[in-house]
């Protein structure tokens, strides 16, 4: 028997902003943070360390500690809670959480709450995953359809999915699901890089970067535009030079235009022949996407990490407003609400491609990109997950990206949990405003 005994939110930020990583059109000068819960209790893993959940979602800078009380609030409703009896229906846990009718008036499920409670009830599921001794993509998968169902928030989608369409996708998946498994174990599940392309980044980085990411085997990169077409041009005219005809270049706007402006953008972006635009306008506009998407084709629409829940999904699903799905680890309301969404997804026939660009998120997709693959999705025709590299040192379970024979993957997580937990050195140097980082220097920098 384990218990909850306790609840530690951490406001933890990486200044990013010095060094231009994660630049992009809109957000110009981010500081790569993170929320950061961890759930203490009173048991022991299965290797007899003592147990804890580890969780997080990801902002980028101000505002992060906003975040961080919201969780501690939410959390603070499962301390006395009994570990096993969690891990026997995290459904219910997640319908708990989220049965706060003060908290929910402030989203509801959207913003600060729902940024929040991802980190929660993603340390909730890393710990019953650490539990059980498994890691989190495995005791996902190891679910009869009937169990994954019972995960899933299937409230306000029943005009689209219902639980027996649900059943039925599970189902078809579930005799072949050792097939895939075997072939992720091969060949890893396939990665794109958006190392290589952030906006604030030279000419003479951009060509470097794009090369080491050839020579390392990415066969998809993504760069950042939307500030100015003529650097655009530039830019990008760089990128298709290195990365050749074969490779596939995609190219995010980060909600920058409206919807004729990303029109004409892309008819001058064209002629680079990329794969897809990513958020080509404000990730709130259903309809602007679908028009979007009708006037770039054949060029593909992606989006989905700002998208607030699973029900402005379904309503992507059902305007045919995107060719990818991107759903993102801290954004929803984790597993619960990311298997809902998967099963939309494989309802609709779009394939899913997760965001991954900030800290710990690259962590959790690999995850959630696997149990896609095996259990519901089924296909990896149109799928690849996004890689950034960097701040994985922080994390005691990083995740690992390698060339197996197909070009850069993901290498399946072999450890228990949700890869979330970090060093306790990396909290000592990184917490807002007291770690060793942020304490003003002699030289007087004052980060963000």
């Amino acid at each position: 028997m384990a218990t909850i005994t306790g609840v530690r939110v951490e406001d933890v930020r990486f200044p990013t902003s010095a060094t231009a990583d994660g630049s992009d059109a809109m957000n110009k000068d981010a500081d790569y943070s993170a929320a950061y819960v961890v759930l203490e209790t009173d048991g022991t893993d299965t290797a007899a360390d003592p147990l804890g959940g580890y969780g997080l979602t990801f902002t980028i800078g101000r505002g992060n500690d906003i975040v961080a009380e919201a969780a501690r609030q939410q959390a603070a409703a499962l301390v006395g809670r009994d570990v096993d009896e969690l891990a026997a229906d995290m459904g219910a846990v997640y319908r708990d959480l989220t049965a706060d009718s003060q908290l929910r008036w402030l989203g509801p499920e959207k913003g600060v709450v729902h940024l929040s409670l991802a980190a929660v009830l993603n340390a909730a599921w890393d710990l019953v995953a650490r539990r059980a001794g498994k890691p989190l993509w495995r005791l996902l998968v190891d679910m009869t359809p009937e169990e994954l169902v019972d995960v899933a928030d299937l409230r306000y989608l029943s005009d689209a999915l219902t639980r027996e369409d649900a059943l039925k996708i599970l189902r078809e998946r579930e005799g072949t699901k050792q097939e895939r498994l075997a072939h992720l174990e091969r060949t890893g599940y396939p990665v794109y890089t958006t190392s290589a392309g952030w906006l604030g980044y030279s000419d003479d980085k951009l060509r470097r970067l794009c090369q080491e990411a050839v020579d390392a085997g990415y066969q998809h990169v993504k760069l950042k535009v939307g500030a100015n077409l003529d650097e655009d041009v530039r830019r990008l005219s760089i990128a298709r030079d290195v990365l050749g005809p074969d490779r596939a270049l995609m190219i995010d706007a980060n909600q920058v235009w409206d919807v004729p402006q990303a029109i004409e953008w892309m008819r001058e972006l064209a002629r680079f022949d990329p794969l897809w635009i990513e958020e080509p306008t404000s990730p709130d506009d259903i309809l602007g996407h679908a028009a979007v998407r009708r006037a770039v084709a054949p060029i593909g629409v992606a989006t989905g990490e700002h998208c607030h829940n699973r029900v402005m999904f379904k309503q992507l699903f059902q305007a045919d407003a995107i060719d990818y799905c991107q759903l993102d680890t801290g954004r929803l309301a984790s597993i619960n609400e990311i298997v809902a969404v998967l099963l939309l997804a494989a309802k609709f026939g779009v394939p899913v491609c997760p965001h991954a660009g900030g800290v710990g998120l690259c962590e959790m997709v690999q995850h959630v990109s696997v149990l896609d693959y095996v259990a519901i999705g089924g296909d990896l025709d149109g799928r690849v997950t996004e890689f950034v590299d960097h701040l994985h040192e922080h994390f005691t379970d990083p995740c690992v990206v390698a060339d197996k024979g197909a070009g850069s993957a993901y290498v399946l997580p072999s450890r228990p949990g949700y890869s979330t937990q970090m060093y306790e050195e990396s909290l000592e140097q990184f917490r807002y405003p007291h770690g060793t980082n942020w304490v003003r220097d002699t030289s007087g920098y004052v980060p963000h």
